[in-house]
């Protein structure tokens, strides 16, 4: 069976990272999109240099990734945060999340479009818990991810029968996510968060399944997660 190859944003930390290896230990072969490649983030697998906020250079990157073979599917892992009230983030710091979260998972999906469809591909997005409920200082978070649902709910309308599309919404998990926050937005320190291997396996069951069958949304949390429902 020929591996698939699978683009995933965000794929040299975090979430992303997880999913890439998940990918690589199921026989697949990933992709890696992300505008800073760790030392070892891409070691075994592709990688490209980009900000998926850059939608040119995304255009590009999925054109010479398309021309060096079929693009199976897309996992849009890349995600920042800006936490505090409205008044208080920096207009271009709020705007910011929208590009990554929002705009960035759509540059990619659209880039790549036209190549799933040949192949009968799948998308998978990451939303977020929060994109189910609402959070004091998270304005651009929650708005970014609920417009990932949203896109993701009308993609999955526009594409049916041709290209497969999950909405992920996973609660919050043991990365390095929240390190660059205030203390008064980061886990408390007994905060029982999933681990992103646990997540990615979830990843890997919206891709694995079978022609004609999709999973449209996977809520995935640990089992005392507050932010849901």
């Amino acid at each position: 069976m020929t591996a698939r190859r699978i683009i995933v944003t965000g794929g040299a930390s975090g979430l992303g990272r997880a999913v890439v290896e998940a990918l690589r230990a199921n026989g697949d072969a990933p992709i890696v999109f992300d505008r800073a490649l760790g030392d070892d983030a891409s070691s075994g697998t592709d990688a490209v240099t980009v900000d998926v906020t850059d939608r040119e250079a995304v255009e590009a990157a999925v054109a010479d990734v398309g021309a060096s073979g079929d693009i199976d599917g897309v996992v849009t892992a890349a995600g920042i945060d800006r936490c505090g009230y409205l008044h208080e983030v920096p207009a271009e710091e709020w705007e910011r999340v929208i590009a990554v979260n929002l705009l960035g998972t759509v540059a990619v999906v659209r880039a790549a479009l036209p190549e799933l469809e040949r192949s009968h591909g799948r998308i998978v997005t990451v939303a977020s818990t929060l994109a189910l409920r609402v959070a004091e200082g998270a304005t651009a978070y929650c708005a970014s991810k609920f417009g990932v649902l949203g896109f993701s709910r009308a993609l999955a309308a526009e594409t049916r029968g041709r290209v497969g599309v999950t909405t992920l919404v996973p609660g919050g998990m043991d990365t390095h996510f929240f390190d660059d926050r205030p203390d008064s937005y980061k886990p408390p320190a007994d905060a029982k968060l999933n681990r992103p291997d646990d997540v990615a396996r979830a990843v890997l069951f919206a891709l694995d399944q079978p022609s004609g069958c999709e999973v449209r949304e996977l809520v995935v949390c640990q089992e005392y997660e507050e932010s849901w429902p």
